[in-house]
């Protein structure tokens, strides 16, 4: 074991990487001598089965806790109707699930021998008929509010108390030599457990417009969260995450009552979600995190391979939140012009695509209801309008007959 722990030592942490210069793991080690934590590579190991067991209890979680929930909050599925089977159209949907160019449209035609409107109105419902109902959105939003809610919540209280939190100049002061208490060394597991959790399920999780930025995130944060835990920049990193998990609950929650129509409460969310974000992602964040990374922390150390590294994944996080920052801004817009938020600026990729191709668009049973009773009047005023028709006829003829 411990030939295996020096091996991974020399070729994957090596110290003249990670390590600012002339600091070395021992360093860190002796800087623990009165019995408290200090960080070691292996102890990320850890993280590995409680992913597992992150993706186990989400299971569990969403069909014991959030199916019932939706139901009493009034979540509601929209009607999809069941499409005819087609094996060949069927098959060319699984193999290509985009827009199918004009030349797929000629070979379909010829295979299956519908036309051409056939086959787009086929696949159409087809998309519609693998679009993610409004249970399971409300679910997967639901295990990660309570995630969120409980890690920041749990963070919070451990770090207001402690100097780096009110000043970050303080992350630096005594490095590397600085000991890791067990909340820290905790809510770095949980945080790079759930993470992993994310990241392994985000091929069958609900795919949105900002899919790639969000696997470029997950990817972002755990090696931010490995690196910065075997480099012992815990300080620092604690407040990465506390300043992420601020805005995520509300994101969620947001979410949430927006699946179960609460058009209101959900409207009050965004507003609060927005200005939270918008101030930890684009001030805080860059301003006091960044900044101390990169600036404050020249103080202790020069600049080494490993300070590119960690100053590198702050800045692709930073413009991830730039990428978001606008799409927040969008819907402020909308819901400032509009009176109301109208929609996910983030909504499923699938939805998106049907949108923009100017389908048929799946309705609610209240506009379901309206359009049939406007039809119902409308074939009710023909109706009268053919028997007055005919009754004027008729008075003629017998006008006529009698003269």
């Amino acid at each position: 074991m411990d030939r295996l722990e020096e091996l991974v030592n020399q070729w994957i942490w090596r110290q003249d990487f990670w390590l600012p210069p002339g600091v070395t793991w021992k360093d860190i080690a002796e800087g623990t001598t009165d019995g408290s934590r200090y960080p070691v590579p292996r102890d990320l190991l850890i993280s590995l089965p409680l992913a597992l067991g992150f993706i186990a209890l989400r299971f569990v979680f969403e069909r014991v806790v959030a199916l019932p929930l939706s139901r009493w909050l009034g979540v509601r599925d929209r009607v999809r109707l069941r499409v005819t089977p087609v094996p060949k159209l069927e098959v060319f949907y699984l193999q290509k699930k985009q827009q199918p160019s004009q030349n797929d449209l000629l070979v379909l035609e010829k295979l299956c021998g519908l036309s051409q409107r056939q086959i787009q109105s086929w696949l159409r419902h087809r998309r519609h008929q693998d679009r993610p109902s409004s249970t399971r959105k409300f679910c997967e939003a639901s295990w990660r509010f309570v995630f969120y809610l409980v890690a920041f919540s749990a963070a919070l209280v451990s770090l207001i108390h402690t100097p780096w939190f009110w000043d970050h100049r303080e992350c630096w002061r005594g490095y590397p030599r600085q000991a890791v208490t067990e909340a820290q060394f905790w809510y770095y597991i949980v945080e790079l457990a759930f993470y992993l959790s994310l990241l392994l399920c985000i091929s069958v999780d609900i795919k949105r417009k900002d899919f790639k930025e969000q696997i470029i995130h997950h990817i972002a944060t755990i090696f931010l969260i490995a690196f910065s835990y075997c480099a012992n920049y815990v300080r620092v990193g604690t407040l990465v995450m506390l300043v992420h998990d601020s805005a995520d609950f509300l994101l969620e929650s947001a979410k949430m009552f927006n699946y179960a129509g609460w058009r209101k409460t959900c409207d009050a969310l965004f507003v609060v979600f927005a200005a939270v974000f918008l101030v930890t992602r684009l001030v805080v964040f860059p301003y006091r995190i960044v900044y101390t990374a990169v600036v404050d922390s020249l103080d202790v150390f020069h600049p080494y391979p490993g300070y590119y590294f960690l100053n590198g994944l702050l800045l692709v996080l930073q413009a991830l939140h730039v990428f978001w920052a606008w799409l927040i801004l969008r819907m402020v817009h909308k819901f400032i012009f509009l009176g109301k938020v109208e929609r996910d600026e983030r909504s499923d990729e699938e939805s998106e695509a049907d949108e923009e191709e100017g389908g048929e668009g799946e309705h609610t049973w209240e506009q379901k209801k309206g359009a049939f009773n406007t039809k119902l009047a409308s074939l009710a005023n023909n109706c009268v309008l053919n028997n007055l028709t005919n009754q004027r006829r008729k008075m003629n003829s017998k006008t006529l007959k009698a003269r």
